[in-house]
């Protein structure tokens, strides 16, 4: 699987989102498609039921489509000859449940020929999902329509990397006008969240932190001598799962938090949010308080993350397979 200050381009989005979010509502395909969200969630439970890890990936395939060029469903899309879509970008090259996409598609078409927007197919797929393993429902206005641009590079230069600093990490998310706030609660989405050992995740920091063979002091020594020990026993190693919540990385619940205030947190930018004075006094109120208050306010962040620079209206496609293009 997240205050006041100052944005660069911040009224430009603000404005931007004021004219889109008019767009979205709720019950939005209640006469083009009505039993579209009765779909969406049966497809869903049946199979989250049988496979309750793919819930954190497609969790993360909604949140890594609405930091390249909005909410669009562009992520959905396939390379070609002629173009390097965001599949293929770095960040995305872990990502699951394309097929799980395509296939709820498919019986959104079968349906509601052309009504149905893979954007917002992702977007309720990944909220059904997180519900069915027991995590906290939200809002999913509808009428994204979808975008037809989809470009590796943008991908990378957008996407928020597990090697951020928190002055890199504000940045990219007030790009997307989302505050201190959201980082903080859509990086709880990392309480269900599994990574790969490597040194585009978290490696150097058990074995090469400044380039001269040094573990990161900001990681709690023990924590890394277990990792080292049981996990990622060479910095070569990309390819052995560490959980983000060890433990519980099946329950949507605080303790992915708990482990950042213990210095746990896996990424740098798990650990970054203990940097700043408003993100650590945010954890620890989270931490101190009931799960439903977690949820209920991150129910809230997930609602805003799925209105950014959505396209509406006449804008973009309904795309008939999510991974092509309309031709």
């Amino acid at each position: 699987m997240e205050k006041a200050t100052t944005y660069i381009g911040f009224i430009f989005l603000g404005l931007l989102f004021g004219s889109a979010h008019a767009d979205l509502k709720l019950g939005f395909y209640a006469h083009s498609c009505p039993k579209a969200e009765q779909i969406v969630s049966e497809f869903v439970t049946k199979h989250i039921k049988n496979a309750p890890t793919l819930a954190a990936p497609l969790l993360r395939m909604h949140f890594h489509d609405c930091f390249v060029r909005g909410c669009d469903g562009s992520v959905l899309i396939n390379s070609t000859s002629n173009n390097q879509a965001e599949k293929s970008a770095i960040p995305n090259q872990s990502l699951r449940g394309f097929g799980f996409i395509d296939n709820l598609k498919a019986l959104l078409e079968a349906a509601c020929p052309g009504v149905v927007s893979c954007a917002d197919t992702l977007a309720l797929a990944a909220r059904d999902a997180v519900v069915t393993i027991g995590g906290p429902f939200w809002n999913v206005p509808m009428g994204r329509r979808d975008g037809t641009i989809s470009n590796a590079t943008e991908a990378q230069n957008n996407i928020p990397a597990p090697v951020f600093n928190f002055t890199q990490l504000q940045t990219s998310f007030a790009n997307k006008g989302l505050n201190l706030t959201d980082l903080v609660l859509l990086s709880g989405a990392h309480t269900i969240g599994i990574t790969h050992c490597g040194p585009l995740t978290f490696s150097n920091r058990l074995y090469n932190f400044t380039g001269k063979g040094d573990q990161d002091p900001a990681l709690d020594s023990e924590y890394a001598a277990n990792l080292k020990k049981n996990k990622c026993r060479t910095l070569s190693d990309n390819t052995t799962i560490v959980e983000m919540d060890p433990g519980s990385f099946r329950t949507f619940d605080l303790g992915y938090y708990k482990l950042v205030l213990k210095r746990r947190g896996i990424f740098v930018s798990d650990s970054s949010l203990t940097k700043n004075s408003f993100t650590n006094a945010y954890i620890s109120r989270l931490v101190g308080g009931p799960v439903s208050e977690f949820f209920k306010e991150f129910a809230v962040a997930m609602e805003k993350m799925g209105r950014v620079e959505v396209k509406t209206g006449s804008v973009g496609e309904i795309r008939k397979n999510c991974a092509v293009i309309n031709s």
